[in-house]
């Protein structure tokens, strides 16, 4: 069994074929991130829903948890995160999410209940990525 490397590793989007890097084009930065256990592929400028958090609008995010940068058609690949890479976004505002509806049910007891909830989410714009 071959032994996990540390160091990360770069790839041209020309040698990664139906990857991340070759659906997005050569010319295009863009990372991977993880945020609240979920994995976000964002470019600068996007605008994102993640977890709620308790932030004002306008504040500073700072996501390092970063899986993957490409960079002028390189793909740099973490073991498993990138060394150095961040990704900064501006909190932009608290949204609330769909109404997600739950039933319980007990067959033959007549006992039926629904109920709902919103959850909160925080919009954030990617500012920037580094590294």
């Amino acid at each position: 069994m071959a032994k996990a490397s540390s160091e990360p590793t770069t790839t041209t989007a020309a040698s990664t074929r139906g990857s991340a890097a070759s659906m997005k084009g050569a010319g295009h930065e863009y990372a991977v991130i993880v945020d609240g256990g979920r994995q976000y592929t964002v470019q600068e400028g996007q605008e994102l829903e993640i977890d709620f958090r308790h932030l004002p609008a306008g504040s500073e995010v700072v996501f390092d948890e970063v899986l993957a940068v490409s960079r002028a058609g390189k793909l740099t690949l973490g073991a498993p995160k990138v060394k150095g890479a961040t990704v900064k976004a501006k909190v932009v505002g608290t949204e609330q999410g769909e109404k997600i509806y739950v039933q319980q049910f007990a067959r033959r007891k007549n006992y039926r209940r629904r109920t709902g909830h919103r959850s909160l989410h925080t919009r954030v714009k990617i500012a920037g990525i580094s590294g």
